[in-house]
This record gives structure tokens, C-alpha cells and sequence, in this order.
């Protein structure tokens, strides 16, 4: 297989069911994404790298099995389509794929990863179509590896210390990905977020005077602390990009989502993901805004009449925040992927409940909507005492466009502009 990268799409979607029953190949699908969340999870990734993981693995498995599935017929992400095979099994396409990719993520994981493809190889068996679909699954996860291998996600780079009124003080880690390369989008810049408000207005006074009532850890409220907590996912767990690809693999299994569509919905979900990330990290490099937390102890020099310093004063999650202030991340992440639902399925009033590694007692939440729960995990940084309001707002707004790029333009078919039903774009 000797593929150039970048598809170009060319006949309509066809045998759309070639492959072996719907529910295994769906199963490997979801077998595999728990494999990359647990990967992360494991790793201790932080939110940038989660999200360019779990992009990486739902690339490859849509860029594979829509080569075979619509033969040129709806965009592929990375990889030329016209080196697939006419028949393969799509379980062993999916697992595949995404052994390929998280064997180059994690080397050090290896043997979980190996373990799982021989299980999958023994539950399908040595066929020919079994080989040809972990062959041309692997042929395109290496090739979706080697178009990030040079991506900006490394070598890491920490931004020092600093010292001023309203500078965040303390040094802070994996700054290099505000210059993570696009998955989908044209460029990043324009999603970067304008500057906070002037440390001496009355918008800023207002955010300030707001977060030292609702995020201060000595005012009790239970329920705004498991919020916090729920969307909180810090190190240790699937971060924010990986709850988004559970809602989206839950949602699409309680709308009886076909794979093709499925696998092309976490690819949009997972690239929207990994897409936000430069502009939620340029702007806390541009910006380096500091945290409620010293904003709120160093009133006093703010040059803001309305802003009072109070030296005791605790942020509900317990900490100050390990970056910048503004943007915040987990609203951009939110903001990104629900944007991403929205459209694909053409409406946000499909009702879900979710439980996740960062809940209480692994108590679910339930949602009227996509665009409820971004509002909830957005204002849980705010209750948590780590982001102004501001923050939260410009988070959501940089996950938005994102978001709503990646729909319009992304893995469309050639002769119609949808991505699932008839969704107008």
C-alpha cells in the first residue's frame, strides 16, 4: 500500500454494509475508544495531549473504514482512499487502525495493545478479508501517525515564572501547544480569544466581586461542589476531550447511529477536540492572565475602586489553577464537541445521562440537551473558584467556531453538503 496523504473524494457512497454485522464492528469501535481513554487515563495525559490522542485514533478508524465504505465517495481526513481494499472486515480495519496509532502514542503500553488485537484476531479469525482489514487498518493508523509526528506537540516548553499585578506568577508546563497543527481547521488565529477586560473596569470589578461569592471554598454549597467536581477531570483521568467522545459514543448508540456514520461523528467530535487546543493555549500565552485566587488576595493593587483584597480567601476546587486564567479549556472543549453534536444530528434536544471520572460517588448527572451541559461544565469553573466568567465566555465561544468550522467543512460528501440526515450547513 503506497497511499499519498490527503484524500480527494470522488464517486457517491455506496455498499455502505460492507462489512461484517453492524453490532460487532460498532463494538470493536467502542472497544477501541476505551482502550485510547484508558491509554490516557494510565499515561496521565494532560487535556491537550488527551485530545490530539483520541483525534489521532478516531482519524485513522474513519479515514479506514470510509475508504471502503464509500469508495471515494465522502472526504477522508489524511489518507488517500484509493489504495483500499474493495472488501475487508471492518472490525479488523477498526482495530487496526487504532493499534497502530496508540502503539506510536504509547510505547510504554504496548503489551495492553497487543494483548487487545490478538483477542480481536481470535474473535474474528485469520480469514482473508480479517487480514486485509488489520493490514489496511494499520497501513492508514501509520500513516495518520506520521502526518502528526511533527506537529507542535513537542518538544515540551515551560513558560517561567513572572511577577506584575494581574500576570499569572507561577511557572507553568507544555506551553508548545498553542502551536499544535490543525486537524481540520484552516488556523488557529482566529479563534484566539480577545483580552480580558482592564484590570481597573467595571466588567472585571464585576467577574472579581462575582467568583469571591460563588467559587469561595468557605461558602458550603453541595451541589455547586459536585459540579465542580463532575467536570472538574483533572490528571489521571479521560480529561474533558474524552467525556465529550462518551457522550457522543452514548448518544449515537441511543439514536441507533449506523458505523459509518458513527465512525465519522467521533472523528468530527475528536478533531473539533484537538482543534481547540491552540487557541485555549495561545491565549493563555499571550495573555498569561492570573487566577481568581491571587486576583482576589492582591486586590489591593488592581487600581480597581471596586475590588477589595481578602489575604484568606480559597478557591472551592482547593487550587489555584496550574496556567493561565484566560481562556478556560474544559468551556472550549465543552463548547467544541457539543457544537459538533448539534449539527451532526441537527437538533440539541436530545436528552442524555452521564456518569464520568470525575464524578462524585459516580453519581450520573442528566441533560436536557448538548448546550445544557456546556453551560454546566462551563460555570463549574467558576463555582470552582479557578476561572472569571469572562474566561468561561471566551472558552465557549473559541469551542464554537471550532466547532462549527469543522461541521462545514470537514468529511462531506461530494454531492451534498450534510453530515447526517438532512442537516442544512
Amino acid at each position: 500500500m503506497t497511499g499519498l496523504l490527503h484524500a480527494g473524494p470522488a464517486l457517491a457512497d455506496k455498499h455502505a454494509d460492507v462489512r461484517p454485522a453492524a453490532q460487532d464492528a460498532t463494538t470493536t469501535l467502542h472497544t477501541w475508544n476505551n482502550v485510547a481513554l484508558a491509554a490516557v487515563r494510565k499515561a496521565q495525559s494532560i487535556d491537550a495531549a488527551a485530545a490530539r490522542t483520541y483525534a489521532m485514533v478516531n482519524v485513522a478508524i474513519y479515514d479506514a473504514v470510509n475508504s471502503i465504505v464509500s469508495r471515494g465517495g465522502r472526504a477522508n481526513a489524511v489518507v488517500n482512499a484509493g489504495d483500499a481494499p474493495f472488501e475487508a472486515n471492518l472490525s479488523a480495519t477498526i482495530a487496526g487502525a487504532a493499534h497502530a496509532v496508540l502503539v506510536a502514542v504509547f510505547p510504554d503500553q504496548a503489551a495492553t495493545f497487543d494483548a487487545q488485537l490478538a483477542a480481536d484476531r481470535a474473535a474474528l479469525g485469520h480469514g482473508g478479508r480479517v487480514t486485509t482489514g488489520l493490514a489496511w487498518g494499520a497501513f492508514v493508523g501509520n500513516a495518520v501517525v506520521a502526518r502528526r509526528a511533527h506537529d507542535g506537540a513537542s518538544p515540551a516548553e515551560t513558560v517561567p515564572a513572572a511577577t506584575g499585578v494581574g500576570v499569572f506568577r507561577a511557572s507553568w508546563s507544555n506551553a508548545q501547544y498553542r502551536n499544535l497543527a490543525p486537524f481540520a481547521i484552516a488556523d488557529a488565529g482566529p479563534y484566539v480569544a480577545g483580552p480580558p477586560p482592564d484590570l481597573n473596569s467595571p466588567a472585571y470589578a464585576g467577574a472579581v466581586n462575582e467568583i469571591k461569592v460563588i467559587g469561595n471554598a468557605a461558602a458550603t454549597d453541595v451541589e455547586a461542589t459536585n459540579r465542580f467536581q463532575f467536570w472538574n477531570l483533572a490528571a489521571g483521568t479521560d480529561q474533558p476531550a474524552g467525556e465529550w467522545l462518551k457522550i457522543a459514543i452514548e448518544v449515537a448508540e441511543a439514536q441507533h447511529v449506523r458505523l459509518a456514520d458513527e465512525v465519522r461523528l467521533l472523528a468530527l467530535v475528536s478533531m473539533a477536540e484537538a482543534d481547540v487546543v491552540a487557541p485555549i493555549y495561545m491565549s493563555k500565552f499571550v495573555y498569561a492572565e492570573w487566577r481568581p485566587a491571587t486576583a482576589i488576595i492582591e486586590a489591593g493593587t488592581d487600581n480597581n475602586p471596586f475590588t477589595d483584597p481578602d489575604p484568606s480567601w480559597k478557591p472551592r476546587a482547593g487550587g489555584i489553577g496550574g496556567n493561565p486564567a484566560h481562556t478556560s479549556g474544559h468551556s472550549a472543549f465543552s463548547a467544541a464537541a457539543a457544537a459538533v453534536l448539534d449539527g451532526f444530528f441537527c437538533r440539541d434536544d436530545i436528552a442524555f445521562t452521564h456518569t464520568n471520572d470525575g464524578a462524585p460517588n459516580g453519581a450520573a448527572r442528566s441533560y436536557a440537551g448538548f448546550q445544557a451541559a456546556v453551560f454546566e461544565a462551563g460555570r463549574s469553573r467558576v463555582e470552582g473558584g479557578i476561572h472569571f466568567e469572562f474566561n468561561n465566555q471566551a472558552g465557549l465561544a473559541a469551542g464554537r467556531g471550532v466547532g462549527a468550522e469543522i461541521l462545514a467543512h470537514s468529511l462531506l460528501r461530494v454531492s451534498a453538503q450534510t453530515h447526517f440526515g438532512t442537516c442544512p450547513l
